[in-house]
């Protein structure tokens, strides 16, 4: 209950700050300010959640007190009038006074008064006849409070005024009680609105992740179910929602007892009963109550394609390199990289055959890379590194419980991680015979069968297989399936050796020289005259892997090296006539092509040329000038 001797220093700091602040007058009649035509408008639309949540209470208030001759003011937080509602004969006086809708019921305006003053005091005031600062307003009774929001800011102000004869405590209270009910109102709709809110950015998020998830109840009725799982499963969500489980999921009893009894059901490979069949990856959450009560589960479902794709992509199985990267301008390299791209798209086996060290992985990945399968997995395996007893579970996976020390849940093999990409098996003549075979069926009939399963796996992979040695001297030892051979040689590419690389060794030895100095963040060296003859005339037994390790060599070593150029178990006769026909020109020939490269090799400094050359800048400026060499950088 309130008292009038609560509001009397209240009353009097209002009518001192009437009085010295905001000079009013007493014969004031009309307040100073009013909001009026389209700035009325955009102050009720500023204000629509408090008109909104306060009009009902001040109907049911008005309706308690209709024909007692009151009126309700609803303010904004500074006072302004946004709505009234009373009796008619009382309202008609108000606006004879200019209280109306728009009118600025601050002190400052005003002077003091029940909706004023309790906006400054921020606390309900009830002020009767000459409380009111203005002698116009001496004819009421007034009681106002005001309208806080959940973090207990003023947003605005209920005010109930009648003739002051009518004056009453109980006046207040029904207009505290409905501020009261106002801001309780408010704070359910913000809390229904947060609620709205949260559940629309989770809906948001759970149709935008590209992963599969329904929930059912502990009945195994579908609850609800995402954009993506009904992508991924062929289904129409009107169509399972409040359907059991079981009718798409096979097994689905034996994953409910596990997660009831609280083993766990998390990346489990399982199948849906859609057109396809296909296999997906499973994992299975159980849903509790404040009791800790199950009361439903959640089934997060992967495409175990784009768990390969993903396994692929952060282990490394993948082609990085194309053709651009095919380093080369001779005739033999040109025509396989146009070869290698015409075949690309193919889905037929490929054989490239090429000593060690010639780029077969590479090529290999160009063709992948070239192909309409770039996007899916580039999967390489060496044959020959893999123990005989393990290369079976590597190619084709296992199940759980296969054989001793098998990952639970089984494992994949790179059949099923490379589906719809290319699987590259370096070193194919390493293979044992037994796997030969198992090679042969997937070639023929298009699926894998996991160790210790009794499933068929469909996979849809490009072969394609690389060795150095000669298959057809394998078939006639016995140690390689000639049926295979011919399957796999579908599409055969020789790789030649860096020796027959006419005119090749130059530019790898430039292209290794910029890139060994940026890895080992270093200068490009400065080669000796002797030094770049000897890498020219090597025979390169190790192919470009050798000339790339020679390069970095002599990147380390600020353009000298630490090699041995010796050549051991070659064909020196026949090397010595290729370099002997090579090498048929002039004296002055050979000058030339000696400071061209030389120059080359310094980067166009002339200085530095010079001085590997042995001769002064003069006499190489004239030599320049003797053979025309124009390319080169001043």
């Amino acid at each position: 209950m309130f008292h009038r001797k609560d509001f009397k220093n209240i009353i009097k700091r209002s009518h001192k700050r009437c009085m010295e602040e905001y000079k009013v007058t007493k014969d004031r009649v009309f307040p100073t300010k009013m909001v009026k035509g389209k700035d009325f408008i955009k102050l009720c639309e500023e204000n629509s959640q408090i008109i909104k949540a306060a009009t009902p209470y001040m109907k049911i208030l008005y309706d308690f007190l209709k024909g007692s001759g009151f009126f309700l003011d609803l303010t904004d937080k500074e006072g302004i009038i946004l709505s009234v509602i009373g009796d008619e004969d009382v309202i008609e006086i108000a606006k004879a006074m200019g209280m109306m809708e728009g009118t600025d019921m601050s002190e400052k305006s005003t002077g003091t008064n029940a909706i004023g003053t309790a906006l400054y005091e921020d606390c309900p005031i009830q002020l009767v006849e000459k409380e009111h600062f203005i002698t116009a307003y001496h004819i009421w009774t007034c009681s106002g409070a005001t309208i806080h929001d959940d973090k207990g800011n003023v947003i605005g102000c209920i005010n109930l005024t009648g003739r002051y004869q009518l004056a009453h405590p109980h006046t207040l209270g029904l207009v505290v009680a409905a501020v009261k009910s106002i801001e309780n109102h408010m704070k359910k709709e913000q809390s229904q609105n947060e609620l709205f809110e949260a559940y629309q950015y989770l809906d948001t998020i759970v149709n935008s992740i590209e992963t599969g998830i329904l929930t059912v109840n502990i009945d195994g009725e579908v609850i609800s179910v995402n954009k993506e799982a009904c992508t991924m499963l062929d289904l129409i969500e009107e169509n399972i929602i409040h359907k059991n489980i079981k009718r798409i999921l096979e097994n689905w009893d034996n994953i409910y007892e596990e997660v009831i009894r609280g083993k766990g059901y998390e990346n489990k490979e399982v199948s849906f009963f859609i057109k396809d069949k296909k296999r997906f990856n499973l994992s299975v959450y159980a849903i509790r109550d404040k009791d800790d009560s199950i009361t439903g589960m959640t089934l997060v479902i992967k495409d175990i394609q784009k768990v390969y794709n993903m396994v692929n992509k952060y282990t490394g199985m993948s082609a990085k390199y194309t053709f651009s990267d095919i380093i080369g301008e001779c005739e033999a390299i040109k025509k396989l990289k146009y070869y290698a791209k015409s075949i690309a798209d193919s889905p037929s086996t490929v054989l490239i055959q090429g000593e060690s060290g010639t780029g077969k992985e590479l090529i290999a990945q160009a063709i992948h890379n070239n192909s309409d399968r770039k996007d899916f997995g580039f999967v390489a395996i060496n044959c020959g590194a893999i123990p005989k007893n393990l290369i079976e579970s590597e190619l084709f996976g296992y199940e759980e419980g296969a054989f001793t020390g098998a990952r639970k849940g089984g494992h994949p093999g790179k059949f099923e991680l490379a589906n719809h990409g290319t699987i590259f098996l370096d070193e194919i003549g390493e293979m044992p015979l037994d796997m030969q075979v198992s090679l042969l069926r997937v070639l023929q009939e298009g699926y894998v069968a996991r160790i210790g399963g009794n499933k068929y796996i469909p996979v849809d992979v490009r072969i394609i297989v690389a060795t150095n040695k000669n298959l057809k001297e394998e078939i006639e030892k016995g140690t390689f399936r000639e049926d295979l051979y011919y399957r796999l040689s579908v599409i055969p590419i020789f790789v030649p050796p860096l020796r027959e690389r006419v005119g090749d060794i130059p530019i790898l030895i430039d292209h290794f020289l910029k890139i060994k100095a940026l890895k080992l963040n270093k200068p490009v060296p400065t080669i000796h005259t002797s030094l770049y003859y000897k890498l020219l005339n090597h025979y390169w037994p190790g192919n470009i892997r050798e000339l790339e390790n020679c390069m970095e060599n002599i990147v380390n070593m600020d353009g000298n090296i630490y090699y041995d150029f010796s050549q051991k178990n070659v064909n020196v006769i026949e090397s010595h006539e290729r370099e002997f026909h090579y090498k048929m020109c002039s004296l002055e020939d050979w000058e030339k092509i000696a400071i061209t490269k030389c120059i080359e090799g310094c980067l166009g400094n002339l200085s530095n040329a010079a001085k590997v050359l042995g001769i002064n800048r003069t006499t190489l400026y004239n030599k320049i000038e003797k053979y025309n060499i124009s390319k080169f950088k001043i």
